[in-house]
């Protein structure tokens, strides 16, 4: 009976609309992927286009993940402090006081490191500069480097065709939620992700930003 109702409305549900990149008008569209490159994105905000002058556009943290990873780190300095100050206060010793101040100190310090290497990489860069002629993730640009493959996200922005916009249904534990996928395509059709959150209309108003300062077109498979 159960399983009669579940397929019932899952027949209420209509079917998902296939995505045609021929709209388009371009033949490299439809040779791309359209498949998310970046699984598993973030249900809010992580990245903000700044232009900080007519030659240079980048992506930096938005607030969001400030905040997130804020918390991160506030917590890892916080709670060993707070352990060590209600048992004091407490009187309860269930360790010698050597390993009670250790224990808390100790996980606060590796959840302080995982926040700050979380930090580390989601802060780092993603840059558009027109002056180099490149698009790199990273704090090094590709004209600081003898060999520019020891960067894995950076190309020339002449080499770059198209900006793709993709959507990712993410389902796991109790929560769900959509992220949304800003990918660069190559004149060889190949795909680098820009950024990967879950504000649809932010993402689509710097992608327009970003369409106007490269001069190549959008293509919204959102």
């Amino acid at each position: 009976m159960l399983r009669k109702l579940v397929e019932a409305l899952k027949n209420l549900v209509p079917p998902p609309e296939v995505f045609d990149p021929s709209q388009f008008n371009d033949p490299l569209a439809a040779q791309v992927e359209w498949t998310p490159t970046h699984p598993r994105g973030s249900s809010f905000r992580t990245h903000k286009l700044v232009q900080l002058h007519s030659d240079h556009i980048e992506f930096q943290p938005a607030r969001g993940l400030k905040l997130f990873l804020g918390i991160f780190l506030f917590a890892g300095a916080f709670a060993p402090i707070s352990f060590v100050f209600a048992l004091a206060i407490s009187g309860e010793m269930y360790f010698p006081m050597i390993i009670s101040v250790l224990i808390p100190i100790v996980m606060g310090t590796v959840i302080i490191i995982v926040g700050y290497t979380l930090y580390y990489r989601h802060s780092a860069p993603i840059v558009f500069d027109r002056y180099s002629g490149y698009f790199w993730k990273g704090r090094k640009a590709p004209n600081e480097v003898l060999n520019i493959n020891v960067i894995k996200d950076a190309c020339k922005l002449g080499d770059i065709h198209a900006l793709q916009l993709i959507s990712e249904y993410c389902q796991g534990g109790k929560s769900s939620y959509y992220s949304y996928e800003l990918n660069l395509v190559l004149n060889t059709g190949n795909r680098i992700n820009v950024v990967d959150h879950g504000n649809q209309d932010k993402l689509r108003q710097d992608a327009q930003t970003l369409s106007a300062f490269l001069q190549v077109p959008v293509w919204d498979a959102i």
